[in-house]
């Protein structure tokens, strides 16, 4: 009895209990997002950022000045000489009447260089240039090309089978080409120069003025099919956005505003 009231009065130790775990972290690991996946973050949202602002630049341009196509059209064509010699000497005539119609409300077009050429079996006999001028809203203004002379051109074999053809025929395969350098003014603004190309492969009778036309856009890889006017440089701080907004009318073809008419 008396030992067990001693060891009651005793002190008593039970188990050890275990130190406390110190948990070690090293920089630069772990599950948590590091720089990398940081500046991941950043570029998206930096993306979805400038996709946002660049669909509201364009929408609200398009409340402003809802812009649609300019039209070339061929209106008259006369071919009065057509002739080619046996020293692959092409002697010809050709008149062209054309119209070109701006029907923009609030866009004017300055037309600075119009260099139209003509083409024969992807041969160029003749090339001429025009006058410039500007183009109001909503008009219609009148071009006036003229090809007279000789000029040598490098015909194959089967390309002068092709020319026998057209002339036991009369009617002869012609490609107009016009290269142009025009700037748009929006308002005060002027945008800067843009170089669409415009062909007409035209089929023309010989000694009339009736022919037959047919008109197709030439799509420039360069400038990806057709030149908007966004892009100024009377805006620095914003021509990334204004750039921006140009791409995407020019990878948009329905928006184009070039366009040849049959």
């Amino acid at each position: 009895m008396s030992d067990k009231q001693a060891h009651l009065n005793g002190a008593y130790y039970g188990p050890s209990i275990p130190p406390p775990t110190r948990n070690y972290h090293r920089p630069g690991r772990g599950s948590g997002c590091g720089c990398g996946c940081c500046l991941l973050k950043c570029l998206f949202n930096i993306i979805i950022t400038a996709i946002v602002i660049i669909g509201l630049a364009v929408f609200i341009f398009w409340l402003i000045f809802r812009p649609n196509k300019v039209k070339f059209h061929v209106t008259d064509v006369q071919l009065t000489q057509f002739n080619l010699t046996s020293n692959n000497t092409l002697h010809y005539n050709l008149a062209l009447n054309m119209t070109i119609r701006n029907p923009n409300r609030r866009i004017g077009i300055y037309y600075d260089r119009i260099e139209a050429r003509a083409y024969y079996e992807d041969q160029r006999f003749d090339t001429v240039t025009l006058t410039p001028f500007y183009q109001g809203h909503k008009n219609t203004s009148y071009l006036n090309p003229v090809f007279v002379g000789q000029q040598f051109v490098r015909l194959g074999a089967d390309e002068t089978s092709e020319f026998n053809e057209d002339r036991v025929n009369g009617v002869y395969d012609i490609d107009v080409k016009l290269y142009l350098r025009i700037r748009f003014k929006l308002g005060r603004i002027k945008t800067g120069r843009f170089k669409p190309r415009i062909s007409c492969d035209l089929k023309v009778p010989l000694n009339t003025g009736n022919g037959s036309f047919g008109g197709k856009l030439i799509s420039d890889r360069e400038k990806d099919i057709m030149p908007y006017f966004i892009a100024t440089n009377q805006f620095d701080p914003f021509r990334g956005i204004y750039q921006g907004i140009q791409y995407l009318f020019l990878r948009w073809n329905t928006w184009g505003i070039v366009s040849v008419e049959k």
